[in-house]
């Protein structure tokens, strides 16, 4: 320290100040020495105290002034700002790398699916109606009715069970029956889904089977049954907690207006709670429309145009079905890796609706 600033009793007293850490004695110090009011308080104080070991007593300052404060800076603060960077940088790298899953998922099936559309023609692909790999026909058309057809049934029938289930959870029942419920709901999501393709193999393909007089069970109408129970839980579960995240001034407004609590849940909790409806249902079609362990097991897995009583094959089960056997470089195999781009490319567009139709409902 210049010899000054050393015989300087303010800014001696302002250094002992800060070294003592006390608030007081350093908003006294800073009035006695005429410093600027940003310096007297206890944090610019309390941060040169802190950083007093780190710099050189010559260099040591008051808090005080733009240059005279910039060797009083904490380490503390750099640690911090070094942890800061640090996390940032994971956080990035985190999302680089699923960012490269993603694009490494479409090239590669890009690349793997192109060279059999291209073979077979993508008019054939996509609207022939026979699938044999003895003779290279290799249309898809019945798979991707079937899954249509299977997921929109499904909806049908899970998205109103669901929303139901939801209200009742939320808005209707007693806290330790809504506990209950939703401790089921949740088990539910967590059962494998070759254990529903277990149960629907030997409980309800027997049973559709003597109910409708059929020859065999194993059908569209098993696998819409099936989908609608494993959506369940994404319906129940987002639903519920858009419908808890009304604010309940709405409610008690409707009910003020002379509603009743039925017309108050459907006209004004469930409309307030569409954004997070919306979502839980585009999360049960991309459920559905991906599933195939459960399917394969009670569709009967044959490529026939679909029939709610005929055995069926799904987009996904066309795939699971054959590609063990199907020789490595055949056309067989391409045109699998084919089938598997068109269901990416389904998910991406339920994707991308969900995304607009979110939008548009937050705008």
């Amino acid at each position: 320290m210049p010899a000054a600033e050393r015989s300087d009793p303010s800014v001696r007293a302002d250094i002992g100040a800060a070294e003592r850490s006390d608030p007081a004695v350093c908003a006294a110090i800073g009035a006695a020495a005429a410093l600027p009011l940003r310096c007297m308080g206890a944090g610019h104080c309390i941060c040169c105290a802190r950083s007093r070991k780190n710099c050189p007593a010559e260099r040591l300052r008051s808090c005080c002034g733009a240059r005279r404060g910039e060797c009083c800076r904490s380490d503390d603060m750099k640690k911090k700002k070094l942890t800061e960077k640090l996390f940032h940088t994971v956080f990035l790298l985190c999302g680089l790398v699923a960012v490269a899953f993603v694009l490494g998922i479409s090239i590669y099936l890009i690349v793997s699916g192109i060279p059999a559309i291209r073979q077979v023609g993508i008019i054939d692909f996509l609207f022939g109606d026979t699938w044999s790999s003895g003779t290279e026909q290799f249309g898809i058309l019945p798979f991707i009715l079937t899954s249509v057809y299977g997921t929109a049934g499904a909806i049908v029938l899970g998205v109103p069970l669901g929303l139901l289930t939801a209200i009742f959870i939320a808005k209707i029942a007693p806290p330790r029956i809504a506990s209950v419920i939703s401790s089921a709901v949740g088990l539910l999501a967590g059962i494998p889904s070759v254990v529903y393709g277990l149960v629907g193999m030997t409980v309800l393909v027997p049973g559709i089977q003597s109910a409708f007089g059929l020859s065999s069970g194993a059908c569209l109408l098993a696998a819409i049954l099936v989908l609608a129970v494993m959506i369940l839980p994404y319906i129940v579960s987002v639903s519920e907690t858009a419908l808890r995240a009304v604010p309940p001034e709405y409610e008690e407004a409707s009910l003020a207006l002379g509603a009743t609590r039925m017309e108050t849940y459907f006209k004004v909790s469930l409309r307030a709670a569409r954004s997070g409806v919306i979502t839980s249902v585009v999360q049960g079609v991309g459920r559905a429309i991906g599933e195939a362990m459960a399917i394969i097991m009670v569709s009967g897995n044959v490529p026939n145009m679909p029939q709610l009583f005929g055995s069926v094959r799904f987009l996904t089960t066309a795939i699971v079905s054959e590609m063990s056997y199907a020789p490595y470089g055949s056309l067989q195999r391409q045109a699998l890796f084919s089938i598997g781009l068109v269901l990416f490319l389904f998910i991406m567009l339920i994707n991308a609706l969900l995304h607009t139709v979110v939008s548009k409902e937050e705008s």
